[in-house]
């Protein structure tokens, strides 16, 4: 199979499914309008003044370089340019971090008046933002200062790699020595939901010239690193993760708690998988892996009886604390897997509302890009 990026072609799964073309573009617009301008407790988005708007994390209560790296991906994607600019503007605004060790990173946590509840960065905010930033340029054009799109993307990357040579005392977001994306940036680990190829092939192409063959090696580096990281029997991989794949089992005060198992940053792991095969068709293990979690969560899929679990399988007494997320993200494995669940997981998806209440951010952000991806409007711009 040849990817989407050189075919051009992006699968609509929801049609192979047998639903009607119509029907899903209307769903997906449904599912935008609901989460941006829906009622007070469905949207996730708040304009603010004249041009600018966040999208606030319901279940902690603040704004998070995750969601709006996530909006403006959405908004890229589905060519909403003033929603777009608006959550742009508001995080230059206040999550940007312009000196220190941290200098060209973002806070990755404000209070929805723009106040920071912390002064370093989430590393997968920033891939996000240089990704969608870079679609941004090529759909729209580049405009003037913080809207010249491209220029942006290409200054978040230099800091991404760069970061502590000129003396300032900071650390790059992937360590040099074996090119994987860490946690945060003074850290030796990283988490497996963060390696992101598809974003990797494109910042080679895109990013400083000078900078080419690191996101190339990047991109080889976390396809090798996945296939450590996830389970080999069950395909799940740990929130965090050593270099070497396995499970991060301390500093366990420092990050509260337990995050060497299967809980809520890796269920992207799976929509990740999908994507990165969309695009790139590059590694067949993808479609392996995919089958292989799609396999583990079936018979949980008929009893909606979602858990954390340890990455071997072995279920613990705690409900999942995001269930439409692990819904999602498993549908849209189907983009890699074409075992006997691929089509009942879209189904299950397209059966399944948005989330209601208090954690319905992380889910339905999920919940819109799996929509998005499994109906051929995930595209490379």
């Amino acid at each position: 199979m040849t990817g989407a990026y050189k075919t051009g072609e992006y699968r609509n799964v929801f049609v192979e499914a047998g639903y009607r073309p119509e029907e899903v573009e209307t769903r997906l617009e449904e599912i935008f309008q609901t989460m941006f301008y829906g009622k007070d407790d469905e949207r996730i988005y708040h304009p603010v003044g004249a041009d600018m708007g966040y999208l606030t994390d319901t279940g902690n209560h603040d704004v998070r370089t995750e969601g709006m790296s996530y909006g403006m991906m959405m908004c890229v994607q589905l060519d909403r340019k003033e929603e777009f600019d608006r959550i742009w503007k508001w995080t230059k605004t206040y999550m940007y971090l312009d000196g220190g060790a941290n200098k060209g990173y973002f806070a990755w946590s404000c209070q929805t008046d723009g106040k920071k509840n912390a002064y370093g960065p989430a590393p997968d905010g920033e891939e996000y933002f240089a990704m969608a930033l870079f679609f941004a340029s090529h759909r729209w054009g580049d405009g003037e200062g913080i809207f010249d799109y491209g220029k942006e993307a290409r200054a978040i990357l230099r800091a991404c790699i760069h970061q502590g040579e000129d003396g300032n005392g900071g650390y790059p977001m992937w360590e040099p020595s074996n090119k994987l994306i860490r946690f945060i940036p003074n850290c030796d680990w990283s988490d497996p939901s963060y390696h992101l190829p598809h974003f990797y092939e494109l910042f080679a192409l895109w990013a400083d010239e000078e900078d080419t063959a690191f996101w190339k090696e990047a991109a080889k580096a976390s396809r090798e690193y996945l296939k450590k990281a996830c389970h080999p029997e069950t395909g799940l991989a740990a929130e965090y993760a050593e270099y070497d794949g396995t499970p991060h089992n301390r500093d366990y005060e420092r990050f509260g708690g337990r995050h060497d198992w299967f809980y809520s940053d890796a269920y992207r792991v799976a929509a990740n998988l999908g994507l990165d095969y969309a695009w790139f068709a590059a590694d067949a293990w993808e479609k392996e892996c995919a089958d292989k979690i799609q396999r583990f969560f079936a018979p949980q899929m008929k009893e909606a009886d979602y858990r954390i679990y340890e990455i071997d399988g072995t279920p613990l007494p705690e409900k999942a604390l995001h269930p439409v997320a692990i819904i999602a993200t498993n549908a849209q494995a189907s983009l890699a897997a074409d075992g006997e669940y691929a089509a009942a997981w879209v189904r299950q998806l397209w059966e399944t509302p948005l989330r209601e209440g208090d954690r319905r951010y992380y889910d339905n952000c999920l919940y819109l890009f799996a929509f998005l991806a499994l109906s051929g409007n995930y595209r490379v711009y």
